[in-house]
C-alpha cells in the first residue's frame, strides 16, 4: 500500500484497494492498485536500510502472489491471496430422522459433531425399529429410527 501511494502518478489518479475471499478455495485476496508505470521488484534489504521491505514480507506471508495490468491500461494491481481456510462456509444442518442417516453425513453426539462411518438398522425388544450408527469415535449409537438428529454433510 505505501508503494501504491508513492508511486509517481498524476494528482487526480487514486489508488484502489479491494479485499475479497474465495470460500472455495479458504482464499483471502488483497489488492491494491495504482497508476503508477512501475513494476515491484523483490529486494533483499541490509539491516540497516530503512526501505524495501514490504513485497518480502508480502511474499513471506502470502500462499502466493502477483502483479497484473490495471483495466483501462494504466498502471497496474500488485495481489497477494493468503490461506485461510476458517472462512469455509460451515456445512449447513438439518433435522432428521436417525433412519434416514448415511455415512459420511456428521451428526451432533455427545456435545460434539461425530462422523458416521456404518448405518445398520435392528429390530428392538418391543417390535420397534433401533438404527445403530457405527461413529468415528465413541461406542456405536442405539436410536429409535424416528428419532431427529442434527445432520450435516452429503444428503
Amino acid at each position: 500500500m505505501t508503494n501504491a501511494l508513492r508511486a509517481p502518478a498524476p494528482s487526480d489518479r487514486q489508488v484502489g484497494v479491494r479485499i475479497a475471499h474465495s470460500s472455495t478455495d479458504g482464499l483471502l485476496r488483497l489488492e491494491v492498485s495504482d497508476a503508477g508505470s512501475g513494476r515491484p521488484e523483490l529486494r533483499h534489504p541490509r539491516a540497516d536500510d530503512e526501505r524495501g521491505r514490504g513485497l518480502g514480507l508480502v511474499d513471506a506471508l502470502s500462499h502466493r502472489w502477483g502483479v497484473t495490468a490495471r483495466a483501462g491500461g494504466i498502471g497496474k494491481t500488485v495481489w497477494a491471496e493468503l490461506k485461510a481456510p476458517d472462512l469455509l462456509p460451515t456445512p449447513s444442518t438439518r433435522e432428521v430422522a436417525a433412519v434416514t442417516v448415511s455415512p459420511g453425513q456428521q451428526i451432533r453426539v455427545w456435545g460434539a459433531w461425530r462422523a458416521i462411518r456404518t448405518v445398520r438398522t435392528a429390530r428392538h425388544a418391543t417390535g420397534g425399529l433401533t438404527v445403530v450408527l457405527g461413529l468415528d469415535e465413541g461406542p456405536p449409537l442405539h436410536l429409535p429410527a424416528a428419532e431427529p438428529l442434527s445432520v450435516r454433510g452429503l444428503p
